[in-house]
């Protein structure tokens, strides 16, 4: 593939938290292997994740936001060979303010179109792969047994698809509050492998 631009989103609030190692690793990678990496923390930026009257609808890419910073993200966006998403697994779902990014900044006009009546999308994105690392504290067999993997419902069926990306990658690193300095290393490791590969 060769992907050279890449667009890292982090959404977990704590600072030092096992997110941003994460991020913090890939961003760095990524950078190393001569990618233009677009790195975003999206709570350091403050990104405002709730979507306005105005915002619904069709977006025509042309137009000037009101939000410089949604602006910024929707033109960012269309540019990405690939994108990699950062966060925690919260209840089975993604925090707010990833989800309210996905819900502003994938908009239609942007992200997809809805080419037919039976509401089938067309996905505008270029970015062709994209890498999504969870972090969880439920076990893996509890994960899948009991509630199904709403997280891979999420990303690999109803999201990324939908825009476009059809090379989706997860990765879930469990369970981290009683993980070790050395599982923790290990982890970090295995994160810059998934990054390397997802552009080779």
């Amino acid at each position: 593939m060769g992907a050279r631009r890449v667009g890292v989103y982090l959404a977990h609030p704590k600072p030092g938290s096992f997110n941003h190692a994460l991020f913090e690793a890939v961003v760095d990678e990524l950078r190393g292997r001569g990618c233009e990496v677009l790195a975003h923390d999206l709570y350091a930026e403050g990104f405002a994740p709730e979507l306005t009257a105005g915002e619904t609808g069709t977006v025509d890419p042309a137009d000037e936001s009101a939000d410089p910073q949604l602006a910024l993200h929707r033109a960012e966006v269309a540019t990405l060979d690939a994108l990699v998403l950062v966060h925690p697994n919260w209840w089975g779902m993604p925090p707010a303010v990833l989800a309210g990014w996905v819900q502003r900044v994938m908009a239609p006009g942007v992200a997809y179109k809805l080419g037919t009546a039976d509401g089938e999308p067309a996905g505008l994105l270029r970015a062709g792969r994209a890498l999504v690392l969870n972090t969880s504290d439920t076990p893996e067999a509890r994960e899948h047994g009991e509630f199904g993997d709403p997280l891979q419902r999420i990303w690999a069926a109803c999201v990324l698809p939908y825009v476009g990306v059809e090379d989706v990658r997860r990765v879930v690193f469990r369970t981290v509050t009683d993980s070790s300095a050395d599982t923790r290393a290990q982890w970090l490791r295995q994160a810059r492998e998934e990054a390397s590969a997802l552009i080779d």
